[in-house]
């Protein structure tokens, strides 16, 4: 019986268990999902007239707005948080010391607050402020759940790109220090550059968090998604019942397809990365030369001995 490196590898007795459990935990799951189903008919959850909610244009409209502000929330605080995280991953890495302990403890304070609380912290300043900061509508609910998104997942994407930029063989930073760049130019040109491809699929996840992260919203009564699924499911009765169920279903299925499709960008942008460094040919080697025809080549020349230098010398 062979062996693998991480665990044995399973005998007859095992394998035999190992189907039981898997059709002991098939099942279990199968009817767990049969007795939702049969619960959620009972209740009146799965009648026609549920669902037929989605066809009337006010509940679709109400749905695409909250889609397209949690999308708007979800840009802004990308774009912020990633710009923040390269500033902090640089301050962390400088070598002043005061610059240094300052980034350090902006990240490790930041990701140790739960991101509900700094949300809230900051929509209380908002609100405490509004008139003086400028703020009408619902901008205090929009601005502090993007910097309650910003600060945390900008210090999230500093400690990633820290350990990219890391990571990268001291014999490039060693090299392009040699050439005679500047510390500005070996970590703009060589190491972040490295550090971003080495980390994408780590910095796509954690926007992917922060698209999720934007459902806190709900906290603060901003009118995102989530936000405005439950104003719809409180305030659609069908039946003498709430619509809790299918709103939530599809509420669910739009922020697992918004996910998916940051994924499927992610993966579009890492084949392209890769088809990049490895799509440059290599030029065929070409025919040798001998000593022969590489002085006829050199005579042909216009530079040559005969050529219009050699005439003018001759001139001369």
């Amino acid at each position: 019986m062979t062996a693998s490196v991480l665990y044995d590898v399973p005998g007859p007795k095992a394998r035999a268990r190992n189907r039981v459990y898997t059709v002991l935990g098939s099942l279990a799951v199968l009817g767990l999902a049969v007795f939702a189903v049969l619960r959620l008919s009972a209740k009146g959850q799965l009648e026609p007239e549920v669902w037929n909610i989605f066809n009337y244009a006010g509940v679709r409209t109400s749905i695409r707005d909250g889609v397209l502000t949690t999308l708007q929330v979800f840009a802004v605080a990308a774009v912020l948080s990633l710009a923040l995280g390269v500033l902090l991953a640089v301050a962390r890495l400088s070598d002043h010391k005061p610059v240094r302990w300052f980034a350090t403890g902006f990240i490790e304070l930041f990701r140790a607050v739960p991101l509900l609380i700094t949300i809230y912290a900051v929509w209380v300043i908002f609100l405490s402020n509004r008139e003086s900061l400028g703020l009408t509508g619902d901008q205090p609910q929009f601005w502090a759940l993007v910097l309650g998104l910003t600060v945390y997942n900008g210090s999230v994407q500093a400690e990633v790109l820290r350990a990219g930029i890391n990571s990268v063989p001291k014999g490039q930073r060693e090299a392009a220090y040699a050439l005679g760049m500047r510390k500005t130019q070996v970590m703009t040109t060589v190491l972040i550059p490295q550090a971003v491809r080495a980390m994408l699929p780590t910095v796509i996840s954690q926007l992917v968090v922060t698209l999720k992260d934007t459902s806190l919203g709900y906290i603060i009564t901003f009118e995102e998604l989530l936000y405005t699924a439950r104003l719809m499911s409180s305030n659609i009765i069908v039946n003498g019942n709430d619509t809790y169920v299918p709103i939530i279903i599809v509420t669910g299925s739009l922020y697992v397809a918004m996910c998916l499709a940051l994924s499927g960008l992610a993966n579009w942008i890492e084949r392209r990365g890769r088809r990049a460094r490895t799509g440059i040919g290599v030029a065929g080697a070409a025919e040798p030369v001998t000593a022969t025809d590489a002085m006829e080549v050199a005579d042909a020349t216009p530079d040559g001995p005969t050529g219009a230098k050699g005439a003018k010398g001759s001139q001369h």
